[in-house]
């Protein structure tokens, strides 16, 4: 009898490759619900700012910080497991909720927190790719070896999801006579856009996200212009 035109053992590799293939996918979801719920829970928490007059900031950042704390050690595990595999072959699993994770981030630092004794938090602080590796204790924007690592990318996508969050709590620390912080928001956000000028982006998605800026930006000077008009404006902030 004439042998088999295909081994079969072929199969039998294939079959134990996509087995293999559906474990590491299984596991690494479960790593990303769990991050997941750190940062939706910390999204929560961040959303009462909005509500939050600013003297009470510290109390709600703590709140704050300890879920990022629970974000930093997940990614970590993302990390360590995610690194034994090709970066592009699953990066596209994890991307967005790293996002929403620098989000949160960036986010509580410009609000005051993420401050350490040595330096305090302060409102307005950018913090940088750099810090964000540093913080996440992951590689940034790898390019010798095959890892697991926060993009540059991410970061900017990360960044523009502040300014919608900044440009909403424009409006809303005048409703809470914080006129001051809105003022301040506006400058942050007009330098960004500034900033995101300069960028060659190469990226359809995040050009699509940068052209956005414009509207976030008209909405907040609308919102000082309106000050101005009522002669609202602190003189401090007047004069920055």
């Amino acid at each position: 009898m004439a042998p088999p035109m295909i081994d079969p053992a072929l199969f039998d590799q294939l079959k134990t490759k996509i087995e293999e293939d559906t474990s590491v996918r299984k596991e690494l979801d479960q790593i990303i619900d769990e991050l997941n719920q750190h940062v939706a829970y910390t999204q929560g928490v961040l959303s009462r700012i909005h509500s939050t007059p600013r003297s009470k900031y510290p109390v709600l950042l703590g709140q704050v910080e300890e879920g990022i704390k629970k974000e930093v050690a997940t990614v970590g595990k993302l990390s360590e497991f995610a690194s034994k595999y090709p970066y592009y072959k699953y990066n596209y699993k994890w991307t967005r909720m790293i996002q929403d994770a620098i989000s949160t981030v960036l986010l509580c630092a410009w609000l005051g927190g993420m401050g350490s004794e040595s330096q305090p938090g302060e409102v307005c602080r950018l913090l940088t790719l750099d810090d964000i590796g540093a913080l996440f204790s992951v590689p940034i924007n790898l390019k010798d070896r095959d890892a697991f690592h926060i993009t540059v990318e991410e970061y900017l996508l990360g960044l523009i999801n502040i300014i919608d969050e900044l440009s909403r709590l424009a409006m809303n620390s005048v409703t809470l006579g914080d006129n001051e912080l809105a003022v301040q928001i506006s400058s942050f956000i007009k330098d960004l856009h500034a900033g995101f000028q300069v960028l060659n982006l190469k990226n359809d998605i995040l050009r699509k996200r940068v052209d956005s800026i414009k509207y976030a930006v008209k909405k907040v000077e609308d919102v000082v212009y309106d000050l101005s008009l009522r002669n609202l404006i602190p003189a401090k902030a007047a004069s920055e």
